[in-house]
């Protein structure tokens, strides 16, 4: 009997060390040596959520390097494509995307574009979301990127129904920015 339990417990060592020696070399076959393996990481701070990086009369680029053509409802982990043309067409079925969500997101930014907000079409947004008890703020789109940016990295659920702007303005930044990687283009390393 003893014998038995002897010969049990060498097969069960042996098939054990037997799976983790075909579990090692599997892994030893991706691995070669030191800085070999490498990961690619889509957010650098996953805690904070995605963010906007820029914008253009296109669409917009976000922290992880995903680029979304058009208008986007962006949530801190979330990006959707949204279906409105222009201003004109955010209307009660274009933002019941965000009445419908659980949980309720704290507050919502409109990014509205370049053009000009009339306060009839800010209230007719705003009396909608209050109506599902979410807060909202209406503004042209840059100044929506940067609110958004600023509230997610700040942790609230705070979510964005964004519209590209149809005129882009030029700052001293995006000209020197130009220059700087034209300057680079003629540039040839020495080897």
């Amino acid at each position: 009997m003893q014998s038995i339990l002897g010969l049990r417990s060498v097969l069960r060592s042996t098939s054990v060390r037997n799976i983790c020696t075909g579990l090692t070399r599997l892994s030893t076959a991706t691995y070669e040596g030191d800085g070999k393996t490498s990961v690619t990481i889509l957010n650098k701070e996953a805690d904070v959520g995605l963010l906007i990086n820029s914008y253009s009369q296109v669409g917009f680029r976000l922290s992880n390097d995903m680029v979304v053509l058009g208008p986007m409802a962006l949530f801190p982990r979330t990006v959707l494509s949204w279906n409105v043309e222009s201003h004109e067409d955010i209307n009660e079925q274009s933002l019941s995307l965000f009445a419908a969500l659980e949980p309720k997101v704290d507050i919502l930014i409109v990014g509205i574009g370049d053009h000009p907000m009339t306060p009839a079409f800010s209230k007719k947004v705003i009396s909608f979301m209050a109506k599902h008890k979410i807060n909202v703020e209406v503004l042209n789109t840059e100044q929506a990127c940067a609110t958004f940016n600023f509230l997610n990295a700040e942790g609230r659920v705070v979510a964005a129904a964004l519209i590209p702007p149809v005129t882009m303005r030029i700052n001293e930044d995006d000209m020197m920015r130009r220059q700087i990687s034209k300057s680079k283009t003629f540039e040839v390393e020495d080897y």
